[in-house]
C-alpha cells in the first residue's frame, strides 16, 4: 500500500519543472578562431579529450589537467578549418583526420583551396603527429569518420561549395568518402558519394539498426539523407530529402520521449533561425515531419548539438550563435520541451561566448552530459559542467 504523502512526494517530483545549471571553466582564452571541435579519447586512458582545429594549429586538451599539446601546426598556408576524431579500430585511441587551406573564395583550383590529411600517431601522442596529405575538393568543410557497417568505418568529408561555383550556382559539392587502406595514407580508396547539392555546411551521424549509421547532411537546398548498403552510399530508403524547401547551415538529429528521431537546424546558411522537425508517428520521412521555429532571435548560428542533459528522457537542443543578434547578445542557449509540447529555452552562457562550434560529452564520468564550446571573437574554450538537477 502506499501512502499518501509518499504518493504525493512522488508526483512532486516528476511533475517538478528541470532545473538547468551549469558551471563554466575557460579551458583556453588565446585561441584565434576555433573552427572546429571533436571529442576522443587521445591519451588511450579511458577519459575523452578535447580536440581543436585552430586558427594554425590542431592541437587536443588532456582531460584532467587540461594541458594542451600541439599536433600539427603550420599545415597549409591558409587557415585550418576542420578536425575528425575517432577510434575506429577498436584500441582505446582516436584516429585523426583534418581539413586546411580555409579559402571559400577560390572554388576552381584545388592548389590554392582545400586539404584533407590523416594524422599519424607517434607512440608519445603529447608529441607532434605526422600529416598525410589525401585527395581533396577545393573549399573543404567539414568531415566526420562514420560506421558504415560493423566491421567498416568511412571518413566524409564535405566541401563549402562545387568545383567552380559561384553564388551557389555551378556544378554540384562532391561529398567525398574515403576508406583508410593502411594508416600511413597510402592508397586509400575515395569516391564521390553524392553531387546533388550546392553549398553543404554540415553533417550529422546517427546510428541505425544494422549496426551501423546513417548520414545526413545539410544545405543551401535543405537535407538529405544517406546510408550503406550492397557496398555503396545510396540515398536513405525513406526518401533521400528529410526537407527541400528550407535551406539549412548546421544540422543535427535527436531523439524524443519515444525514442523517435527529430531534426533540428540552422535555417538558412548562418541564419537566425533555430527550427525544429519533428515526427509524427514512427517514420522519419518528409511526409511525417513537422517543422516548429524554436527561435529567430540569432545572428550567425554556428553551433548545434542535441542531447539528453536534463536527464528528461528525451534529447535537448543546443544551439550557439557568433555575431551580436538585434539585441546586441552572443551566445549559447538550452532549448528543453515541456509538459504541454511548447519549448522553454534557458542561457547557457551570455555574451561571453561567440560560437563557432559546440559539442556535448560527457567529461567527468559522472552521466551527465556536459557542453564544450569554442569562440570565434571571444578567442575561447570553455567547458560547461552539467549541474543540472
Amino acid at each position: 500500500m502506499i501512502h499518501l504523502p509518499f504518493f504525493l512526494a512522488i508526483m512532486m517530483l516528476l511533475n517538478e519543472a528541470p532545473k538547468p545549471s551549469f558551471e563554466a571553466q575557460v579551458l583556453d582564452d588565446q585561441i584565434e578562431i576555433g573552427y572546429g571541435l571533436a571529442i576522443g579519447d587521445v591519451d588511450g586512458d579511458g577519459k575523452p579529450d578535447i580536440l581543436l582545429a585552430d586558427k594554425k594549429a590542431f592541437v587536443w586538451y588532456r582531460n584532467g589537467d587540461w594541458k594542451r599539446f600541439v599536433m600539427v601546426e603550420n599545415l597549409t598556408p591558409n587557415d585550418n578549418v576542420c578536425i575528425a576524431a575517432r577510434d575506429i579500430n577498436g584500441d582505446g585511441k582516436v584516429e585523426v583526420a583534418v581539413g586546411a587551406q580555409w579559402n571559400p573564395g577560390e572554388t576552381s583550383d584545388d592548389s590554392q583551396s582545400g586539404s584533407v590529411h590523416y594524422l599519424i600517431r607517434p607512440d608519445d601522442p603529447t608529441q607532434k603527429w605526422e600529416p598525410v596529405k589525401l585527395h581533396h575538393e577545393p573549399t573543404v568543410h567539414r568531415m566526420r569518420w562514420v560506421k558504415a557497417n560493423k566491421d567498416l568505418f568511412h571518413l566524409v568529408m564535405l566541401p563549402l561549395h562545387g568545383r567552380g561555383n559561384s553564388n551557389g550556382e555551378g556544378d554540384g559539392v562532391k561529398v567525398i568518402g574515403y576508406e583508410m587502406q593502411d594508416k600511413k595514407g597510402l592508397d586509400w580508396k575515395h569516391w564521390v558519394i553524392d553531387q546533388s547539392m550546392h553549398i553543404t555546411h554540415n553533417l550529422d551521424i546517427v546510428p541505425n539498426k544494422k549496426d551501423a549509421e546513417s548520414l545526413y547532411i545539410g544545405g543551401k537546398e535543405g537535407v538529405k539523407a544517406f546510408h550503406y548498403a550492397n557496398n555503396r552510399w545510396s540515398p536513405h530508403p525513406n526518401g533521400a530529402w528529410l526537407v527541400d524547401d528550407y535551406g539549412f547551415g548546421e544540422i543535427r538529429v535527436g531523439k524524443n520521449a519515444s525514442g523517435h528521431q527529430f531534426l533540428t537546424g540552422v535555417e538558412p546558411f548562418h541564419g537566425p533561425t533555430l527550427s525544429v522537425y519533428l515526427p509524427d508517428g514512427e517514420s522519419f520521412s518528409k511526409e511525417n515531419l513537422n517543422r516548429k521555429v524554436l527561435t529567430f532571435g540569432m545572428n550567425q548560428g554556428h553551433g548545434l548539438a542535441t542531447g539528453d542533459l536534463l536527464q528528461l528522457g528525451e534529447d535537448q537542443i543546443i544551439i550557439g550563435w557568433r555575431e551580436p543578434n538585434e539585441s546586441g547578445e552572443i551566445g549559447i542557449k538550452l532549448f528543453y520541451p515541456s509538459q504541454d509540447h511548447s519549448w522553454k529555452e534557458y542561457w547557457v552562457d551570455k555574451n561571453d561566448m561567440a560560437c563557432e562550434d559546440l559539442k556535448v560529452a560527457d567529461l567527468d564520468g559522472d552521466g551527465r552530459p556536459d557542453i564544450i564550446a569554442s569562440g570565434r571573437s571571444t578567442k575561447n574554450l570553455k567547458i560547461y559542467w552539467n549541474k543540472s538537477n
